[in-house]
């Protein structure tokens, strides 16, 4: 791995049928221990429920506000500066409950490979 400086660039944000907006922050194979992305959920969006197999996730809430589901774990309220965390395998999702942009960055350890994605819906 090199040093670097990696730029947020919004006009590469793409939709998910998981139903939310991603911008790849940091995933590359040169660096398979982690990947870092920002979501975002439009006001009175949820998530599909879904799992990574093998991969643990951290969300860091940024903007608005939400409710998170973890597993076995009663739904919860989120807001900026809350972090959730998701051991591999676990179903999850998030609900915007807000009238803004829900943002969180996803951080994947290790780094989040389409493979190992499962939608539970």
């Amino acid at each position: 791995m090199d040093s670097s400086i990696r730029k947020l660039d919004l006009a590469r944000e793409f939709a998910t049928p998981e139903r939310c907006w991603i911008t790849e922050s940091y995933n590359t194979p040169g660096d398979p221990s982690i990947s870092i992305v920002r979501a975002r959920v439009e006001p009175g969006g949820i998530t599909a429920w879904h799992a990574v197999k093998g991969t643990a996730e951290r969300y860091i809430i940024a903007e608005g506000r939400g409710r998170v589901g973890v597993g076995d774990l009663p739904l919860t309220e989120v807001r900026p500066g809350d972090v959730v965390i998701i051991p591999a395998g676990v179903r999850q999702r998030i609900e915007n409950t807000g009238d803004t942009d829900l943002i969180f960055y996803c951080v994947c350890t290790p780094r989040f490979e389409q493979r190992n994605y499962r939608a539970l819906e």
